[in-house]
């Protein structure tokens, strides 16, 4: 349909061409625009059915001149757990397990521990011989979870709101592989609003206020907000239906269970007028107009509920797991237990209504988010209203917040242990490497887990830093801590494709200091995303390190060191780019309060040196990330335009592409920067220009005499800001540069010069 995203295992011609030749074939072809009856498929289905098409097809995309080296076998479940075998047999590497994702995983650990393969988003390394190595005794791997989910709705958009066919299906083998087996599938859901509302006599035109743009769809989902991005044109909804239903067949055929949305509350600002008697509450977030919730007492409620699963039911068939959240980021009106039990029954009854053997997948994240207003009282009120063997909670930040531990494993509810790691989609080098790598298992075997029945990944944006989710997905199949020091060495082998010492020495520092970060949510960001200002932290982004910066510039030593020996992996030249970035981007920080004190010092010469050297640090991170596709603004903006059918359109998705990473609202957002990206365009093309025009204030002010007007400058600034989200200058989707070669070059130009700057603070 459109052209691909990224497609990381397709970069070879033969991989181009097989992909052609497949199109998509991921899934055995089942029917999704038959009736109700027929669309319901389930897991059960998929596997009973020892159909080995899906995937086969999967190994010949991931590994297509090695593909018919490897033999397919399907076995039982080890009782209620998936398993999967890996042997050699007659000359063959035979996948075994009970569905595909059971043999995907069994083909990744073969290519990993076999190969010394690694197949990332940012980087692939096929490290395979014309003969594959055999494998000398029977490998066999139960996991101990029911459930491996995978998304959080803040994923589509932050990563996934452009992403077309062949993007979508490169990331469900990257799913199977790592053993997913519960994904959230949101995809298409305007669709089957508009079609219910239109039922009820609601018009496209009424609609036009409630849909959000592309890029703000999981927000309007939530019932966060209506309209802001749109309108969202029909030929969307249409494209994105048809999407969907690629997605769902190739991950059914492959033996997952995709989670479907159910209905919130959240209804259009004219359903008030066609409805006049309906009990309507408003809710806004956090400086977005009202959005209109359905009282669940309202009849309305579940009959709307019933006709919302009716239709998504008719449209995408059903696994029978339904997402709901209410009161995303939000308080509700009541404390009172009543209220907020009867809210979650009629939340559950509207599914029931139209599938009895519905389960709800709650977000455990508003009691997280709201934990002042989500007392044990009310947390039990809102889980005790649901059948425990209908109700699943997703413990979104384990590894930060593990609310399960403070509501006794939610209430006798079973839950799911999940990392999240990212906010925004930031660039940030950051995880808890050593949390990931043991809590998974101790909580498995806590005496007071509860129903603890699978392990997650809940980021709100991926294709940034790989190796945690690389880590995170050893778990899947296993119920002991990992040992971080030899899983780590065994990562860069295969990241890099053969062991490097330096490369090891550098991973050990990054482990101790970017990936040992308990303090911050997210990883310190870099001053130069912020809008522009003499202090340290500025809304929306902070800069405070948690470890000593000296010991990255160590692992930067380390890491350039190895490139003579590593320059040709992908993944290693990706690493090199990302710490180089890092190092810089702290670095900004010491040059700024440089300026800032030149500024206090009235030292207008040293204020106009330290600004222009920061300008061009700004210059060379751009020129330094432009070398690696993932941090081309070009072609995120691309790829949002490409989704167009008219020069509107085109407009329309480009302007939510710019938005949602600069501003994310109007000019007054209180999320302005949230999803900042270092990314090249964005560097260059909007941080550069507005750190100048500040450069330029403050030494015009200087030159006279006269204090800088912070408040007056971000009052100017925004409008400068708003006209960027509205325009349309082209950036490049293509990269430039040789990655090894730029890195070098600013390793040599600001190493010693950055080790002095932390030396004499």
């Amino acid at each position: 349909m459109k052209s691909t995203i990224k497609h990381r295992t397709c970069r070879s011609a033969v991989m181009l061409l097989l992909s052609l030749l497949l199109g998509a074939s991921c899934a055995v072809q089942k029917s999704t625009s038959a009736t109700a009856a027929n669309n319901v498929v389930t897991a059960s289905a998929a596997q009973t059915a020892d159909d080995t098409r899906p995937i086969y097809a999967l190994i010949k995309r991931v590994v297509p001149t090695h593909a018919e080296h490897f033999k397919v076998e399907f076995i039982p479940k080890e009782g209620e757990k998936d398993v999967y075998e890996v042997e050699s047999r007659d000359g063959k590497i035979v996948l075994r397990g009970n569905n595909g994702i059971s043999v995907a995983s069994a083909l990744n650990y073969y290519l990993k521990y076999y190969t010394n393969s690694s197949i990332t988003w940012n980087g692939v390394n096929l490290n395979l011989a014309d003969k594959l190595p055999e494998v000398p005794q029977k490998v066999r791997n139960v996991s101990p979870y029911n459930y491996r989910y995978y998304l959080n709705y803040c994923t589509y958009n932050y990563t996934m709101s452009w992403w077309d066919w062949d993007r979508w299906q490169w990331e469900i083998d990257w799913m199977a592989m790592n053993g997913i087996n519960m994904p959230l599938s949101i995809t298409g859901q305007n669709a089957i609003h508009r079609r219910v509302y239109n039922s009820m006599g609601l018009t496209d035109k009424d609609l036009e206020s409630f849909f959000s743009g592309p890029a703000y769809f999981s927000w309007f989902w939530m019932g966060n907000l209506d309209g802001w991005g749109g309108p969202l044109p029909v030929s969307w909804m249409e494209s994105h239906e048809a999407l969907q239903k690629q997605i769902l067949e190739c991950e059914r055929g492959l033996g997952m269970t995709p989670i479907l949305p159910a209905f919130t509350g959240h209804v259009p600002p004219a359903f008030k007028e066609k409805f006049p008697m309906a009990n309507l509450k408003k809710t806004n977030w956090v400086g977005f107009p009202d959005v209109h919730l359905l009282d669940p007492d309202d009849p309305m409620f579940v009959e709307i509920g019933k006709k919302y699963i009716e239709e998504t039911i008719a449209t995408y068939g059903t696994d029978h797991l339904y997402t709901s959240d209410t009161f995303n980021e939000n308080r509700p009106p009541s404390d009172d237990s009543l209220f907020l039990n009867n809210v979650s029954q009629k939340v559950y009854q509207s599914m029931a209504a139209a599938d009895p053997e519905a389960t709800w997948i709650m977000q455990g994240w508003l009691f997280h988010f709201s934990r002042d207003f989500w007392k044990p009282r009310q947390i039990q009120a809102m889980l005790n209203a649901v059948p425990d063997d209908r109700m699943i909670i997703l413990d979104l930040w384990s590894e930060k917040n593990p609310m399960w531990l403070k509501t006794e494993a939610y209430y006798g509810k079973p839950w799911i242990w999940n990392m999240l790691h990212n906010f925004g989609g930031n660039v940030n080098m950051y995880g808890l490497m050593d949390r990931v790598a043991t809590w998974p298992a101790e909580a498995l075997h806590h005496s007071g887990n509860g129903k603890m029945v699978g392990i997650g990944l809940t980021p709100e944006a991926i294709e940034q830093n790989p190796v945690m989710y690389e880590l995170m997905m050893e778990n899947a199949w296993r119920d002991t801590p990992i040992d971080l020091d030899s899983w780590l060495k065994g990562y860069t082998k295969r990241r890099y494709g053969k062991e490097n010492a330096s490369a090891n020495k550098a991973w050990d520092i990054l482990r101790r200091t970017a990936y040992a970060d308990t303090l911050t949510s997210g990883g310190p960001e870099s001053i130069i995303v912020g809008r522009p200002t003499s202090n340290k932290n500025t809304g929306g982004v902070t800069t405070t390190l948690t470890y000593e910066p000296l010991e990255l510039l160590t692992a930067w030593d380390n890491l350039i060191a190895a490139s003579s020996e590593l320059q040709n992996s992908e993944g290693y030249r990706f690493d090199l780019v990302d710490l180089t970035r890092q190092v810089m981007a702290n670095y900004a920080t010491v040059k700024q309060q440089q300026f800032a004190q030149d500024y206090k010092n009235k030292d207008l010469a040293a204020f106009t040196e330290h600004s222009a050297e920061f300008i061009a640090l700004i210059e060379d991170m751009d020129r330094l990330v432009a070398t690696q596709e993932d941090f081309l603004l070009g072609k995120w903006l691309n790829a949002a335009k490409a989704w167009g059918t008219t020069a509107e359109e085109k407009k329309l998705y480009e302007k939510n592409a710019r938005n949602l990473l600069t501003l994310w609202g109007d000019k007054d957002s209180k999320l302005s920067e949230y999803a900042n990206r270092q990314w090249s365009g964005l560097l260059n093309g909007y941080y550069r220009p507005r750190w100048q025009q500040y450069f330029d204030y403050v030494i015009s002010q200087m030159q006279k005499g006269q204090e800088i007007d912070q408040k007056a400058f971000n009052n100017k600034i925004k409008t400068w800001e708003w006209r960027w989200v509205n325009s349309s200058e082209h950036y490049s989707d293509k990269t430039e540069g040789d990655a090894v070669a730029v890195a070098s070059e600013m390793y040599r130009k600001y190493i010693q010069t950055i080790k002095n700057s932390y030396r004499v603070q």
